[in-house]
């Protein structure tokens, strides 16, 4: 079905994104606003994870319906199979921009691998993988469905969102900073050094869908209850 519901988070990323966007949204808004150079007045509406919504996340179809979108040139079927990527947050602006999140709270999470095993549905991935390195004008040679596949494959989609289907949508990387209980950072330089080790691994720098991506550094102290 692709919608997914959760219970409330109790730790990491799930409870602290879960509070951003349903106590403190703001604190998210106003950076993505600075660091996309959107107007100071454009407002972002929230479409998950809502707590009147049982804090439901959203993959597959069900992401592209939530976002009231169309996938008219290439569509989404003939470029993932089932069981993608499962948004963190969903949300669209006034002006109909799309903002599509990856939350973390600590290093290790930039760390994943396929999981996928049926022969079609890896094809399906490793050719929308290669296509996406090709057109950032990636020169690694290494495999982008290990190691940061999770990084991956959300470039993946916002390839496919912006620029096989010329919708406005932006990917939002959020990075939770003093989550002592994760060990996760304690400083936004600390992030940056291990986001750059991650960048030059998958021999991206300066690339063709970098002004639509972002990354959002939010200090779990002012999350607190």
């Amino acid at each position: 079905m692709g919608r997914f519901s959760q219970t409330v988070g109790r730790k990491g990323s799930k409870k602290w994104i879960q509070r951003l966007i349903n106590k403190k949204t703001e604190l998210i808004n106003s950076q993505i606003r600075k660091n996309l150079g959107l107007l100071e007045n454009e407002e972002i509406c929230w479409l998950s994870p809502l707590e009147e919504d049982d804090y439901a996340e959203y993959r597959d179809q069900a992401f592209i319906d939530k976002l009231g979108v169309k996938l008219d040139k290439v569509s989404l079927e003939d470029f993932w199979p089932k069981g993608g990527p499962q948004w963190d947050a969903l949300g669209r602006s006034g002006s109909s921009k799309l903002f599509l999140v990856e939350a973390k709270s600590h290093i290790q999470e930039l760390v994943s691998s396929i999981q996928a095993e049926d022969k079609d549905s890896l094809r399906k991935i490793c050719k929308s993988l290669e296509e996406t390195k090709s057109f950032l004008n990636s020169k690694a040679e290494i495999d982008w469905s290990s190691r940061f596949y999770q990084y991956t494959n959300r470039l993946a989609h916002l390839y496919l969102l912006r620029e096989l289907n010329q919708l406005p949508a932006y990917l939002v990387f959020v990075y939770f900073i003093n989550d002592k209980k994760m060990n996760g950072p304690r400083t936004v330089d600390e992030w940056k050094g291990a986001i750059k080790l991650l960048h030059s691994y998958l021999g991206i720098g300066r690339h063709k869908l970098q002004k639509f991506m972002t990354e959002v550094f939010i200090d779990v102290k002012n999350l607190e209850v």
